[in-house]
């Protein structure tokens, strides 16, 4: 694309943006995310769908900072070990 095209093209928000505004930007790559099922508590799964559009992004976002912390923490669940049940 030209610079002209973009510039007619781009929304309102992004006219006038200071010169260096890019200069530290990041790429980000997203993850490839997998299609599953998965079997959620009726009240849970309603309590997210009520918050609106993307609330799968929501519970992936949640499921997410529970991974990162537990990670955190030193206790990655190692692959292929169950948890232990209680009787």
């Amino acid at each position: 694309m030209t610079e002209e095209e973009i510039e007619r093209t781009s929304p309102p928000e992004l006219k006038n943006l200071p010169d260096d505004f890019w200069d530290n930007a990041v790429l980000v790559e997203p993850i490839v995310k997998r299609a599953i099922s998965i079997r959620i508590d009726e009240d849970v799964l309603h309590w997210f769908r009520q918050s609106g559009p993307r609330y799968q992004s929501r519970i992936n976002a949640v499921l997410r900072s529970y991974m990162t912390r537990i990670e955190k923490q030193g206790r990655a669940a190692r692959p292929g070990r169950r948890a232990r049940r209680t009787p």
